[in-house]
């Protein structure tokens, strides 16, 4: 007789979702993710307030950056899981995007889900978003503009400037973006391309406004130099040390001393006092004049450094100490029995400084010159931490720009009047700047155009009496047309899923519309009949609610982080589309050990 009960296959603790389970399971996660955050997308999106559980109960964040939100709260969810790592991804490579990058995956996702209930197979979806992907890249490659090689230090200044206050408009810092605007830019520049973040030193200091925030052209340390020491010092010698400078302590588990008089207790802390003082002796033998510990450095050992006239700072932890090493040349040591082998590390001026009511040291003239500090204010913790938040998104673009200098929505450069301006064009490309230009000439009502194109390496476009920019309008608009476009001559049933990830990004701006209390349905079609005619600069006025023209309004963006966030989108959004199983079990168990002891 046929059993039919089913066969269990895994253990007890083990549970199965199988196929349109599973991909249910997936869809409602991954949407709830997205859906979590859109809310705060665009410059006039909403934030988010967190209230810490557990060891760090009532602590109150508030943010509107994407990676924040999602990091800080716990998903049990496996796709919810993928997005939230991607957005963290994302976050660590460009600074930017981590809301769009979320949310556009979870629009693909549900559009995925439509054609998924249209039986499509999840493979044929699959393939045409990649179709689409290929469409969308290469449309933000043409429209994009390496400034590296044709534009001047002014110019550059501009672009990134551009970039900077697009990147802020979303955050707390919208209203003083000019003032934080030109700290990033001023900041960035300094690295002279070297892209190396750690040199920007970000401090936070209570009490003020946002707009007394400053940048500082030395290093600064929230710490206080030791009681006797000097305040301030010259031609510095830094001895950078993780060194305890209390007492050797006796690494002997229940170790004691008995002793049977005051005497010998004075004598046992002599001793201590003659190592700590040996300790101190070889530390002076490094020639350095100032001492910085990671560690406390306590009264005994800081009364020798005073009386040697070394400067000591304690305390200075190990992100404090680590950033000081890169900065200052030096190197960490824990050891002093060789001081010939020692890098020390070396600046020109120490001194207190006091910022409101906090004491720091400041440090001018390192050895890597292009370190900064920008200092921080705000009335209220949440405040500052929001805006070093914002600051450090903006840096990290800024940054990301500069080692692959290509700027779309607002690159380009300026064409004065009767001058040649160099580019490097395909012929394809020159056809589309000339029919653009012509275009402005028509609803400009201005005459005079004329074209000429020089061939060999280096291809010009000379224009007279035009004063026009290479600029394209919203790139997620721009990136959907081109995806429209090739899924017209995709055949077959992969068009459907080309189509729908065009969908997909046409959903961005709408949210961004929405998030401001504007009607997206009405603007995104109107910026969709825009493009249709060719009138590539358009894109959304957030500041007056409608369809505007992108030049005017300098809104540019980081080639960048556009690329970066279409490529995870899709490539996260791929991954839990392959999903027809969820297995879930716990790690398995260790057996008892039944070696003999």
């Amino acid at each position: 007789m046929v059993s039919l009960n089913p066969i269990r296959i895994l253990k007890n603790e083990a549970e199965e979702e199988k196929a349109e389970v599973a991909r249910m399971s997936s869809f409602i996660g991954a949407i709830a993710i997205g859906d979590l955050v859109k809310s705060t997308l665009g410059p006039k999106g909403m934030d988010k307030i967190l209230v810490s559980a557990g060891r760090n109960a009532g602590q109150v964040e508030v943010t509107n950056d994407g990676a924040t939100i999602l990091k800080s709260i716990g998903v049990d969810n496996p796709a919810a899981k993928i997005l939230v790592d991607m957005s963290k991804v994302q976050d660590d490579e460009v600074g930017d995007g981590t809301t769009s990058v979320t949310v556009l995956a979870a629009e693909l996702l549900r559009e995925a889900e439509k054609l998924i209930e249209q039986k499509l197979h999840p493979q044929i979806v699959i393939a045409g978003w990649r179709i689409a992907v290929e469409a969308a890249k290469q449309a933000l490659a043409d429209v994009s503009f390496d400034h590296e090689k044709n534009l001047n230090e002014a110019a550059l200044r501009a672009d990134l400037e551009n970039i900077a206050r697009t990147t802020l408009s979303s955050k707390i810092l919208a209203n003083h973006k000019e003032h934080f605007t030109k700290l990033a830019v001023d900041a960035v520049l300094r690295l002279k391309g070297s892209g190396n973040l750690k040199a920007i030193q970000i401090i936070k200091i209570s009490g003020g406004i946002l707009e007394e925030s400053f940048l500082d052209e030395g290093f600064l340390l929230n710490k206080k130099i030791g009681v006797h020491q000097p305040k301030r010092m010259e031609n510095c010698n830094i001895l950078i040390a993780n060194t305890p400078m209390d007492t050797d302590k006796i690494k002997v588990f229940g170790s004691t001393i008995k002793v049977d008089s005051m005497a010998k207790i004075a004598e046992l802390e002599v001793a201590e006092k003659e190592k700590m003082k040996d300790k101190v002796n070889k530390i002076l033998a490094h020639k350095c004049n100032v001492f910085i510990n990671r560690q406390l450095i306590y009264n005994y050992p800081e009364q020798l450094f005073a009386d040697a006239g070394v400067m000591a700072i304690e305390h200075a932890d190990f992100e404090g100490i680590e950033r000081l090493a890169l900065v200052m040349g030096g190197e960490i040591v824990s050891t002093f029995d060789t001081p010939s082998k020692v890098k020390l590390g070396h600046c020109k001026v120490i001194e207190e400084m006091l910022i409101g009511d906090e004491s720091l040291i400041r440090f001018s003239g390192v050895a890597l010159g292009s370190a900064c500090t920008v200092v921080v204010r705000g009335a209220t913790q949440q405040i500052i931490d929001e805006a070093e938040r914002s600051l450090h998104d903006a840096l990290c673009v800024l940054t990301a720009t500069v080692k692959e200098p290509k700027v779309v929505c607002g690159g380009g450069m300026i064409q004065k009047q009767g001058h040649w301006v160099p580019y490097e064009l395909k012929l394809r490309d020159v056809k589309r700047c000339f029919l653009t230009c012509k275009l402005l000439l028509q609803r400009q009502k201005r005459k005079g155009f004329l074209h000429r194109i020089v061939t060999g390496d280096e291809k010009r476009i000379h224009y007279d009496n035009l004063k026009c920019r290479k600029l394209w309008g919203s790139s997620e608009m721009l990136m959907a047309e081109a995806v429209s476009r090739a899924a017209s001559r995709t055949p077959g049933k992969e068009a459907l899923a080309t189509e729908a990830f065009a969908t997909a990004l046409r959903r961005l701006p709408a949210a961004v519309a929405d998030n401001a209390g504007y009607d997206s349905a009405e603007l995104v079609a109107r910026l969709r009949a825009h493009h249709a005619q060719g009138e590539n600069t358009m894109g959304l006025d957030m500041e007056n609610g409608r369809v505007g023209d992108m030049k005017k309004l300098g809104v540019t963006e980081s080639y960048v982080v556009k690329r970066q966030m279409l490529v995870s989108a899709a490539e996260a959004a791929e991954m839990i589309l392959r999903v027809d199983n969820i297995l879930k079990s716990a790690p398995r168990r260790r057996g008892p050990d039944r070696r003999p002891c």
